[in-house]
């Protein structure tokens, strides 16, 4: 093999693909990336068998090959490299890598050795815009909870329409939906995944520095998202992942479709006075909120033993009951933080019923709550 290729289009890819390479003691070859450079392409190849990404950019390859090397290693020195062409070849087993007076050799692993990356060969695909694509899943991603009695809420939950896509994710405690609009759909059927939270947070990782149109493919046990090359139908990156098998919870169900009280606050302050309130919370992270109808007003309340009392209090707009109800406050806090608005609704039903955030003025995003019940 012998390719050469900008350093700077060398670097990104490295940057994309050491990441998903997996840290395996068991599996060595997966501590490595894949180097295949053939058609003037150089593809760079990464799986934890789990997860496996693609990313191809263009070289002037004069001897195809193949050559798996340490990412990390390979990474390291390109960083280093000022600009310019950086020359990549193979002599016995190891990767020569030459750039102006930089000149390294990195120890390889054989080719056949590395696992096969799958690809969805499927006819259905929806088309979606990186940026959107991944902000909205950045709103749901950290919300699961690992659980072995229930893989099913341990991913993102996937529902692909005819124009939209719908994202949900829960840990029983609480639950996040958000919609996002499709550029295109191909789809002939409504379809619905549960995708591992590890690969949403690589989508993320991957796909949101540039704003691209994506194509996801769904099969039975993967799933495939795909962006291309600048003016080309080939592909640029192309990340796949296996599938959480199981039925998602109809977690329509206990989404309230009504409620006794809500309160129109200014996100940032809401926000802001929790973050106050967990420096004084006890060991269950409780913050106690009283909502006074009368005075328009958002009572925080929280009191550790060992560190003291804390109480603050906001205005806000105030319709039905007043209230008194405890919530763990890292719940509160996810929520407001993945809101966009200036000002969010705060609904609630009672101090025993789940609440709702959502954006003041209505959006595609809400997110449910579930209190502490009083003891």
């Amino acid at each position: 093999m012998t390719i050469e290729i900008p350093q700077e289009k060398l670097k990104k890819a490295l940057s994309v693909i050491e990441k998903v390479s997996s840290k395996s003691p068991t599996l060595p070859i997966l501590n490595n990336i894949l180097l295949s450079a053939e058609k003037n392409i150089l593809k760079l190849s990464a799986t934890d068998l789990e997860v496996g990404a693609n990313f191809q950019v263009l070289g002037k390859v004069s001897n195809p090959g193949q050559i798996a090397v340490s990412g990390r290693l390979l990474f390291g020195f390109i960083n280093l490299l000022p600009g310019g062409n950086v020359s990549l070849s193979v002599s016995s087993q190891d990767l020569i890598v030459e750039s102006g007076k930089y000149r390294t050799k990195i120890k390889g692993l054989l080719a056949d050795e590395f696992p096969i990356i799958p690809k969805v060969e499927e006819d259905d695909f929806v088309l979606i815009n990186s940026i959107n694509f991944c902000s909205s899943l950045t709103q749901v991603y950290n919300i699961p909870a690992p659980s072995t009695a229930r893989p099913e809420i341990s991913g993102v939950y996937f529902s692909f329409n005819k124009n939209s896509l719908v994202l949900a994710a829960t840990d029983s405690f609480r639950l996040g939906e958000k919609n996002v609009g499709l550029i295109k759909s191909n789809l002939k059927k409504s379809i619905n995944i549960i995708i591992p939270q590890k690969t949403a947070r690589e989508i993320i990782n991957i796909f949101s520095e540039e704003e691209k149109e994506l194509k996801v493919s769904v099969s039975d046990s993967q799933i495939m998202i795909e962006s291309f090359l600048e003016g080309s139908s080939a592909p640029n990156i192309m990340l796949t992942s296996r599938l959480i098998d199981g039925e998602y919870p109809a977690y329509s169900e206990i989404i309230p479709q009504k409620h006794i009280t809500s309160i129109t606050l200014p996100r940032k302050d809401f926000l802001n006075h929790i973050k106050g309130a967990s420096l004084f919370v006890n060991k269950n992270n409780e913050v106690k909120l009283k909502i006074n109808s009368k005075k328009g007003t958002l009572e925080i309340l929280a009191s550790a033993s060992a560190g003291g009392d804390y109480s603050s209090t906001i205005e806000g707009s105030v319709l039905g009951e007043d209230v008194e109800i405890v919530f763990n406050y890292r719940f509160l806090i996810d929520g407001l933080a993945s809101i966009l608005s200036e000002k969010v609704l705060f609904e609630l039903n009672g101090d025993s019923g789940p609440a709702v955030l959502k954006p003041s003025g209505g959006g595609d995003y809400l997110y449910v709550v579930m209190p502490i019940k009083s003891s």
